[in-house]
């Protein structure tokens, strides 16, 4: 759906040469123009309208000095730096542009009447006076000449299969005659054979008058010259060839009775469709296809003299032909085109050359010409030129394929150019520039002004190339951008991006495709300049929403304003509808700030964009205004719909990041009282919609207990039990069974089914067990079973099989004494003492036992003095000094005996026990292992071994492991630290000295204490930060000291001579294994970390004695900065005692 645009005509005066021009080539190194006349060879520059060379034909005789001479083809070679022409008198002249020396390369004595070079240039096709074809290599070598009639059809020749021949066929009104007449050439056909050649030069065709029938026939070569096909008998057939450079399809021209068509053929010679030309009176002297195939040229002469030449432009779109530009010359015979040519290297550039010499260059551009507004009144319309009509499409109101149209122009002649009105609210108005140079306006007819186009400050816009398309746009809200071209050029022409085939602006968005196939918008309010460029110059992330893949060569055409739709069109002419992501949820955002939660919501529900967005967008708007979504949906399903697709991800964050998302309240800000986004907002539309018609949303009240974190089937099921009992009244209620229907649709029936039993309603559960799957020999003697029971006890069965152990409890309680056992025997199973005690009173018998079993259960899990404090308040003395006596809770212990009481030898006795026990365990805990035996034999307590100091040596063994694990980290870490301070100290020094140079006068003063200079270069640059620089080594020292010092420990010895005494070797063995380690690895680090003069002083080496160098080596020694006193000990380096004894030779 595009348009050529002219960009720029370059003419230029008519230059003072004899004769007329008869045909030209385009230099491709220079673009100059080199044009054959009768007399000579001109070389034209059109830019700068001056002769470039110049040299006559006649003067060797090349052609007639009377002007009757004709030059059949001229050819620009490159490569020889010549130009090779070639007269009918047939001679082939090359002219050397450089030494302007005329050489004739060969004559053919029957003379030329064609020439044509291949693509390639390698070899060159002649057409003699004996009607014959002539191959030559570039060198003008022979390869071989050949007839130009041939009786066979080629090496193509088509195989028949017994269906007949054409003459036979059925022919229509006109009859079999119609078959059999072979009308000759039409009588203004010039007899001249052409010559053209397909793309790829492997193939050249040839169209020349066949003697026998005197109409024209087409021939097909191929590069050596043999023939490959021969073209069917076409009545009417014209002139003018030309191979599609880019196809297989060859164009010419075919006069029927009532019609003038272009016909294609294809290269075995059959036709291969054609296009109808809008005219009767005119002859097509020549059909041109530029360099890419897109433009299919057609030179026009009137067949009356004295009437003007034309030139049309057709370009092809879903096999549909289109009129694109009509060029009239008006009727003086001298302004007539003499000759004209496509440029090889601009596609669509046209050079032209009248009659009187004068120049055109054309440049074309592509354009799609569509309506310039943004709000909803603009229908966002396309024009199309077609010949003498204007077909606009509307795409607010659909999307019409081309060549249909929502409406066509029907105009009186061809058009130009189209464009639409730019002021706002009249953008659907439209003009139309036709080829007679009149202005036809289809609007309200307002007075057509032309002014200078200026910018924002004032200044004139001017551009210094010609542009194909242009759009004003605002980047990031501060500088006013033009972006122009295809090549993406900024307003102060700063380049940005060259592989971009098409864009617009919209609103904030550039929109443009490249040729790596995608789709960009780009959001300009929030985006510099150079974010621009580097946004085109770089790849897509994954969750970017402003790329989008499409089909390879599309095109933008439009975009409809207001709304989410993007029209692209193929290369083929069909077009697509796409809703680019970025478009899309811009315009959601609007819509939701507008709280036009309707129409978010069809779009979201359209293009599958994620519900949740609703909500995400702004959490604190939408909980203000439920009721107004609610209101505007209005629909049972869309708010089922949308309460389904909650999540707890916050979409602006994962899916549908918000280019200004600073803007934008976040999800995960909005739950203030700490709850779950997906319960804030079913409580927050369960809450709205039982205040505006329960009954009416009942299935939506449904699916917001379901959809919660955690699913309230029981409430929701109560509700169906609710309906059930007390069915409401109104038409269109829902009822109980539909209710249920649709909780089966959002729940697991088994499920349900379970916590349907759970409401106790037996019909509640044989409604959903009917809807399972559940064969009723399964549920049925379990239902018919429970509806024997006592209440509670049916309630206790219930509670049971589902798990609710807390629930059974409280029911089983109210069954009476007889099931005091089941309700002992489910709390000791479940462990639910704490919940069965608040069941029961405190003096009664129920509360004892439980109490008592409670007791045992704190005794098992070492719990003893709280067991005890238990049977103390019940009554059970006795056990309760045995559980105080086992915790050597001495106070209890006493206390509950003399409450009992006992008798004081007894109570004496206790006392000596619990006070040698009490002390046993102080030693254990104090790690004293070996006092603490001395104990255990000496009051007889050897149990005491079993239950509290070996379960101590093991704690403690597994405590010193993991202590040498962390002490061994913390060792190697510091160390490796320590390397690293001093290592970037010493470079910092070396530094400081380079700075300065060794030469300066106070070049002994830098060492590591230079940084505490003040109003110095050195202190300002160290002194922020290092004020004093030994503190980061002096801290690791400490630390290392530190390790030290808990790593000498006395109490692996004395533990490790109590594992051996219980038989704990192995855990022995692991212990001193891994302290030994610990002890290897300090040994091996005091060194490093301790270095030989550590601690010595800061006064450099001085005195008789002394040398020079030897004086600047130790100002070159890094030496530690004044230490205070209280540190000064922890440089001394330690000493490890090997004299110490701790390792047992019993272990490996």
């Amino acid at each position: 759906m595009r348009n050529l645009k002219l960009l720029k005509c370059l003419s230029s005066v008519e230059l003072q040469s004899p004769g007329s021009p008869q045909c030209f080539s385009v230099r491709t190194d220079t673009g100059s123009l080199l044009i054959s006349s009768q007399f000579s060879i001109t070389e034209y520059d059109p830019p700068t309208g001056q002769v470039l060379n110049e040299v006559s034909l006649t003067s060797e005789d090349y052609l007639p000095e009377d002007g009757q001479g004709v030059v059949v083809g001229i050819q620009d070679l490159p490569d020889q730096e010549s130009v090779c022409v070639a007269t009918s008198r047939g001679d082939v002249v090359l002219y050397n542009l450089s030494t302007n020396q005329l050489e004739c390369v060969g004559t053919v004595d029957s003379g030329l009447t064609a020439m044509s070079w291949s693509p390639d240039q390698e070899v060159v096709v002649f057409c003699t006076g004996q009607e014959t074809i002539i191959l030559m290599t570039k060198d003008f070598e022979p390869i071989t000449e050949v007839d130009i009639h041939q009786n066979e059809f080629g090496e193509g020749k088509f195989i028949t299969v017994g269906w007949g021949k054409k003459e036979t066929q059925f022919h229509g009104s006109e009859g079999k005659q119609a078959a059999q007449k072979k009308a000759p050439a039409v009588p203004w056909d010039d007899r001249r054979p052409r010559i053209t050649w397909r793309g790829d030069g492997q193939l050249f065709a040839v169209s020349a008058i066949c003697p026998q029938t005197g109409a024209r026939k087409v021939r097909v070569w191929n590069r050596e010259c043999v023939l490959q096909a021969t073209s069917e008998a076409v009545n009417g057939l014209e002139q003018p060839l030309c191979w599609k450079p880019s196809g297989s399809l060859i164009a010419s021209s075919q006069r029927h009775p009532n019609k003038h068509s272009v016909v294609f053929m294809e290269k075995n010679g059959l036709l291969h469709g054609d296009f109808t030309l809008p005219f009767a009176k005119e002859k097509v002297k020549e059909l041109l296809w530029n360099s890419d195939s897109s433009v299919l040229a057609v030179w026009l002469e009137d067949m009356n003299p004295g009437e003007d030449g034309k030139l049309q432009l057709w370009t092809v779109g879903n096999y549909h032909w289109y009129l694109k530009q009509s060029l009239h010359f008006g009727n003086d015979p001298l302004k007539a085109p003499a000759c004209l040519c496509w440029d090889p290297e601009k596609p669509l550039r046209l050079h032209l050359l009248t009659r009187a010499w004068a120049s055109y260059t054309y440049d074309w551009g592509w354009c799609t010409d569509r309506s310039p507004g943004d709000d909803s009144q603009d229908n966002a319309n396309v024009a199309v030129i077609d010949g003498d009509k204007v077909l606009v499409t509307t795409f607010r109101q659909c999307v019409v394929p081309p060549p249909m149209c929502s409406y066509e122009l029907q105009l009186p002649a061809a058009v130009n150019m189209v464009t639409f009105h730019s002021q706002p609210q009249r953008t659907n108005e439209l003009a139309a520039l036709t080829a007679d140079s009149r202005l036809h306006i289809y609007g309200r007819g307002s007075l057509v002004t032309v002014s200078e186009w200026k910018d924002s400050t004032g200044y004139t816009v001017n551009f210094p190339l010609p542009c194909v398309h242009t759009a004003l746009c605002t980047i990031n809200g501060q500088v006013e951008v033009n972006i122009f071209a295809l090549i993406l050029y900024i307003f102060s022409f700063i380049y940005v991006a060259s592989n971009v085939s098409s864009f617009v602006v919209y609103d904030e968005f550039l929109l443009l495709t490249t040729h790596a196939h995608t789709c960009r918008c780009l959001h300009l309010a929030t985006m510099s300049l150079k974010d621009l460029k580097a946004a085109l110059s770089s790849e897509a992330t994954q969750n970017d929403e402003s790329t989008r893949r499409v089909e390879r060569g599309s095109r933008i055409v439009t975009v409809v304003p207001q709304d989410t739709r993007l029209i692209l069109q193929m290369p083929r002419g069909n077009l697509e509808t796409i809703h680019h992501r970025a478009l899309v949820l811009a315009q959601l955002r609007k819509w939701l700030d507008d709280l036009k939660f309707r129409d978010a919501f069809e779009c979201m529900r359209k293009l599958r964009i994620n519900l949740n967005l609703i909500y995400d967008h702004n959490p604190k708007v939408f909980l203000e205004n439920v009721e107004t979504f609610l209101n505007q949906i209005d629909s049972i399903n869309n708010v089922n719909l949308f309460l389904t697709e909650l999540k707890e991800d916050d979409t602006t964050k994962t899916m549908y990041p918000n280019p200004a998302s600073a803007a934008c309240q976040s999800a995960s800000a909005s739950g203030a009282d700490g709850k779950k986004k997906v319960d804030t907002i079913c409580d927050a539309l369960r809450s709205a919609m039982e205040t505006l018609d329960p009954l009416k949303f009942c299935l939506c009240i449904l699916t917001s207990h379901v959809r919660k974190t955690t699913p309230e089937l029981e409430i929701a099921l109560q509700k169906v039990h609710e309906l059930r009992v007390n069915p409401p009244s109104e038409k269109n209620a829902v009822s109980a069974e539909e209710a249920l229907k649709y909780l089966l649709f959002l729940v697991n029936v088994n499920e349900l089914y379970e916590h349907s039993l759970g409401t106790y309603d037996f019909d509640l559960v044989l409604m959903v067990a009917e809807k399972s799957q559940k064969d009723p020999k399964e549920y049925l003697p379990f239902l018919n079973m429970l509806k024997t029971l006592e209440p509670n006890y049916q309630r206790y069965t219930i509670d049971k099989h589902l798990k609710r152990y807390k629930k059974a409890l409280h029911h089983l309680s109210k069954c009476g004494e007889e099931h005091f056992t089941e309700v002992l025997n489910l709390v000791k199973d479940q462990r639910l003492y704490t919940e069965a005690l608040q069941l029961y009173p405190a003096e009664s018998q129920q509360y004892k036992m439980l109490s008592v079993a409670y007791a045992e259960h704190l005794v098992e899990q070492q719990q003893a003095e709280q067991a005890g404090l238990l049977l103390w308040r019940c009554g059970e003395m006795p056990r309760a000094l045995q559980a105080f006596v086992s915790c050597t809770s001495w106070r209890h212990a006493l206390a509950v005996a003399v409450h009992i009481p006992l008798p004081p030898e007894q109570l004496a006795q206790l006392a000596r026990d619990l006070d040698c026990e009490e002390a046993i365990s102080a030693l254990i805990e104090g790690a004293a292992w070996e006092e603490a035996l001395r104990l255990i034999y000496l009051y007889s307590r050897q149990d005491i071994a079993e239950t509290h100091l070996k379960p101590a040596l093991l704690e403690a063994h597994s405590n010193q492991l993991t202590f040498l694990e962390s002490q061994k980290t913390l060792f190697t870490r510091h160390k490796n630290r320590l390397v690293v301070v001093r290592e970037q100290k010493e470079k910092a020094r070396l530094e400081l000295l380079d700075e300065d140079g060794p030469d300066c006068a106070d070049a002994e003063l830098y060492s590591e204490a230079s940084s505490v200079l003040t109003g110095s270069r050195i202190g300002s640059k160290y002194s922020q930060s290092n004020s004093r620089i030994s503190s980061p080594d002096l801290s690791l020292i400490q630390n290392l000291w530190d390790v030290l010092e808990k790593a000498l420990c006395k109490e692996i010895h004395s533990l490790l001579k109590a594992l051996v005494l219980f038989q704990f070797d192995t855990l022995a063995s692991s212990l001193q294994t891994n302290y030994s380690e610990l002890l290897q690895l300090i040994e091996k680090g005091i060194p490093e970390i301790w270095q030989e003069g550590l601690q010595q002083g800061q006064t450099p080496i001085t005195g008789p004695n002394s040398t020079a160098n030897s004086i600047m080596a130790s100002f070159q020694q890094p030496r530690p900065s004044a230490v205070p006193q209280q540190d000064a000990e922890i440089l001394i380096r330690p000493k490890m005692r090997q004299s110490v004894k701790w390792k047992l030779c019993m272990l490996k």
